[in-house]
């Protein structure tokens, strides 16, 4: 850590953030004397983005917090291509409209990361649609085609992992690479940017940006990636037996945010405090030496601060409220995801599905008959059980970790 000079990287390193740099010294001696613009970017396949771009996301709150100036890169060009990286088949085309509302919405997501403005260190976000949008097709393949050949295209493993499973790639997709590149070197020119950053995965795409810079500009500009996160297990990170861990509240509920925080296993608790908190590292070296069922306290922790850089402490609050009394008390909290039912009664496994306890209706009835279900902490083991009007909300149960309430208003 203390090979580095300015706070930038130091901090970086401090937290986990570093997996490789194309020229380390020179982007430590940038990043001492002057404001490194630097961006990320992401594309806008849904109204929110998932836990699995929290990384990338606190990368650029670190980048704001040792006095360097965020670009947050909205993909409105590149969505309508779809990155091929780590996929096997191709993107679903979505339309204009759609593209753009989800833009909007991802906004209010990076609006409680950073700090938005005009000042040299105020974060900006663009729009990769307002410069590749206007290029024609000829005059790009001429003035950036050139610089990129096939072979090496082919080398990359987004194509390789395509061609040795014989899925089709298209030839728009394969374009995504070179239009990425486009994106660092327009970037470079019009604003300054002189640092791309990004996950492992994206190591080929930033090098090409890099490449064409150099080459057409004869630019130094720079590349940084975080290492491939995933759980202690090997699990893949912000991946639930419910599906994404959404940042949006309108995708995921604070509650269920904060859980997903809480269930942290012991062994990722002080890695993901450091990447996913502004915690003092000191602080975080004490958390995540308690041992046994203290440790639960430092999950709390981590939930908690978690819950509040994204949601807000009055949310975080409420869902360690709710958790404490449904776990520690055994009463239903508010927080809690819940169903307004307008009829007299709703059969368990309708209401455990609906409430997304369940995926499915025959792994709910599986669990009931299992013994995991509970209504009000009661067990419940038929598969038929009916949950009928009362004045207060039923708190259904599955497992000891998943709750819900169902109201009949």
């Amino acid at each position: 850590m203390s090979q580095y000079k300015s706070d930038l990287l130091r901090l970086l390193d401090s937290r986990g953030y570093i997996h490789q740099l194309t020229d380390a010294e020179g982007l430590d001696a940038l990043a001492a004397k002057q404001i490194v613009p630097a961006y990320i970017g992401f594309d806008a396949t849904a109204p929110s983005l998932h836990v699995g771009s929290l990384v990338q996301i606190m990368m650029l709150r670190r980048l704001q917090q040792t006095g360097h100036k965020p670009v947050v890169l909205m993909g409105g060009g590149t969505t309508r291509i779809g990155d091929p990286t780590g996929r096997d088949e191709s993107r679903k085309m979505l339309s204009d409209e759609t593209i753009e509302a989800n833009i909007a919405s991802i906004r209010t997501i990076f609006d409680r990361f950073l700090k938005f403005g005009d000042g040299p260190t105020d974060a900006v976000m663009v729009n990769n649609h307002d410069w590749l949008g206007k290029l024609g097709y000829i005059e790009m393949l001429q003035k950036v085609g050139t610089h990129f050949t096939i072979n090496r295209m082919l080398s990359f493993d987004s194509v390789k992992l395509r061609l040795d499973r014989e899925q089709p790639m298209t030839f728009l997709e394969f374009n995504y690479m070179i239009l990425q590149g486009y994106d660092f070197r327009h970037l470079a020119q019009e604003m300054g940017v002189r640092l791309q950053m990004g996950g492992s995965d994206q190591w080929g795409n930033i090098v090409n940006g890099i490449e064409l810079s150099r080459r057409m500009d004869a630019l130094e500009v720079y590349g940084l990636t975080t290492p491939l996160l995933a759980t202690a297990d090997g699990a893949k990170m912000g991946k639930t037996a419910k599906g994404a861990v959404w940042l949006n509240g309108d995708q995921l509920p604070a509650y269920d945010y904060w859980q997903f925080w809480r269930n942290t296993q012991d062994a990722d608790v002080g890695r993901f405090l450091r990447l996913f908190t502004d915690i003092d590292l000191e602080e975080i070296s004490r958390l995540e030496r308690l041992e046994g069922a203290e440790i639960n306290e430092a999950k709390k922790v981590l939930a908690d601060a978690a819950t509040t850089m994204a949601h807000g402490a009055e949310a975080a609050i409420s869902a360690a409220e709710t958790a404490r009394k449904t776990f520690e008390e055994g009463a239903g909290g508010e927080a809690l995801p819940s169903i307004s039912v307008t009829e007299s009664s709703i059969s368990l496994v309708d209401a455990m599905v609906a409430l997304g306890l369940s995926t499915s209706k025959k792994e709910a009835r599986r669990l009931i008959s299992g013994g995991g279900a509970r209504l009000d902490g009661e067990p419940v083991a038929d598969e038929n059980a009916m949950i009928s009007k009362t004045v207060e909300p039923v708190r259904v149960s599955a497992g000891k970790k998943k709750h819900g309430l169902v109201d009949f208003g």
